[in-house]
């Protein structure tokens, strides 16, 4: 299934992603590490 890395924008497949978070009941899936941790970091500027 393909998701949006909410942080670049950028459409992957869910088993290609490099990392994914929890928040709020839903799972964000991410094409880097860089932007797992940016998430990470302040999840409320991200999450839908």
């Amino acid at each position: 299934m393909a998701v949006k890395d909410p942080i670049c924008g950028m459409t992957i497949e869910e088993t290609d992603a490099v990392g994914k978070s929890d928040y709020e009941g839903k799972t964000y899936y991410f094409c880097s590490m860089d932007c797992k941790e940016e998430f990470d970091s302040n999840p409320d500027d991200y999450a839908d």
